[in-house]
């Protein structure tokens, strides 16, 4: 074997559970930071503040975090860093809700994220390999969505019958067993894979930024990605923000279930989406996802009920469903043979953070001006071009992955006949 070793049943189910770990983790920096911090009497000023600082972090992060993966030869190491910094976080954000150490925390968590986020990818592709890839991100998805959710509930109870504080001790403490669960999956560079194309162990020659930069399949799902989150980031943050004012006290419920939701249809449906963008492609599957964006929106419009929000947040979760799976897919079709990839998933998180910061600040001003209808009108027009750039100009990556693949087993065919 050379030193090198099959993938094991046991790291495999290790990484399940590493997804569902990480994922109660990064529950803990959503909302739950604006409620804690706003019963320790900051203003909302403040809030948007400190969590704006934790948003440009984290834009700032995407590619210098993917290029780091890519620089490490075993990627558990950029994993382990990452919740690591995590953990420092949540436990500065317990002990002292005060301005130093909350932005301290909100810079190290965003640049975590932007480490863990690729070197959970680049784990899963150097575990399965490109053949296997879709698969393996429709489990990575599955189990991070059921992590949500219990995070969710779990985090709910503690703040509610300890303290809001109660919730970054506990997020800490759910980093653990994903540290111990990161130690069980083999380390990256000691896996054998199938000779079904190139390891990402074994690429010779590093795609350039630039020439990264020039593929024109990665300019085009970047735009894809900025118009997905113009339509989307703001939809949901507008539609309850209208239709819940005048509830009283099933306000929180209502939100809870439009967020729980979501994660279960994406539970649900991303094994079916990995399986399905193997065996059909790409663009079929970004087609179905995408479409459900502006019909979101336009339901949203015309919706008068804050009981019909949890139906229509259904949507929420097929598009979440596909974009989860789909962003990391096609990024390895891209860069995934170049030792590009998780720089590539760094360039994709930046086109999303781009996409999010300019639709809730565009959505915000329009509904302010012009009514709330009128923003769904310009979120769901958002959504309908992205759905038009897929059809009329996204390639299909997986066959050029493919080709790419052939070509390359092929060449490395033809230098061991050349030598025997």
């Amino acid at each position: 074997m050379t030193g090198r070793t099959l993938v094991t049943a046991r790291s495999l189910r290790a990484l399940d559970w590493l997804n569902f770990f990480v994922a109660n983790v990064q529950t803990g920096f959503g909302p739950f930071i604006a409620s804690y911090l706003a019963s320790h009497k900051w203003t909302q000023g403040e809030i948007g503040m400190a969590l704006s600082v934790g948003t440009i972090s984290a834009m700032v992060s995407q590619v210098p975090g993917g290029a780091a993966v890519d620089a490490l030869r075993n990627k558990k190491g950029a994993a382990a860093w990452a919740i690591i910094a995590i953990i420092l976080s949540a436990v500065l954000l317990a002990v002292s809700p005060t301005v130093l150490p909350v932005i301290a925390a909100e810079v190290f968590h965003g640049f975590a994220s932007c480490m863990l986020t690729p070197a959970l990818a680049a784990i899963s592709f150097a575990l399965v390999g490109r053949a296997n890839l879709g698969d393996r991100l429709g489990r990575n998805a599955r189990w991070a969505s059921i992590g949500s959710a219990v995070a969710a509930g779990l985090m709910g109870v503690f703040g509610e019958y300890y303290s809001p504080r109660a919730v970054f001790w506990l997020t800490a403490a759910l980093a653990v067993p994903a540290l111990f669960a990161l130690m069980s999956i083999q380390r990256t560079d000691t896996v054998e894979l199938p000779k079904a194309g190139p390891t990402p162990q074994q690429i010779e020659r590093r795609e350039s930024l630039r020439e990264l930069l020039r593929d024109r399949r990665m300019l085009l799902f970047a735009a894809c990605i900025v118009l997905f989150h113009l339509s989307n980031a703001a939809m949901l943050n507008l539609a309850a923000g209208e239709v819940t004012a005048g509830m009283g006290d099933n306000v929180q419920l209502v939100i809870a279930a439009c967020i729980i939701v979501p994660q279960a249809i994406v539970a649900m449906m991303s094994p079916w989406v990995g399986r399905s963008a193997e065996r059909w492609g790409r663009r079929p599957i970004l087609l179905l996802g995408f479409s459900a964006l502006p019909i979101r929106a336009l339901l949203f419009a015309g919706i008068s009920s804050p009981y019909l929000l949890v139906p229509v947040q259904m949507l929420d979760g097929l598009s979440a469903a596909v974009f989860g799976v789909m962003l990391p897919l096609i990024a390895a079709d891209v860069a995934g043979g170049k030792g590009r990839y998780n720089l590539c998933i760094g360039l994709f998180g930046l086109a999303a953070g781009i996409g999010a910061t300019l639709s809730t600040t565009a959505a915000g001003f329009v509904a302010d001006h012009f009514g709330n209808a009128v923003s769904f009108f310009g979120l769901a027009a958002a959504g309908a071009l992205a759905v038009l750039l897929v059809w009329a100009a996204m390639p299909e990556t997986r066959d050029a992955a493919e080709a790419e693949a052939k070509a390359k087993a092929s060449v490395g065919d033809g230098g061991k006949s050349a030598a025997r």
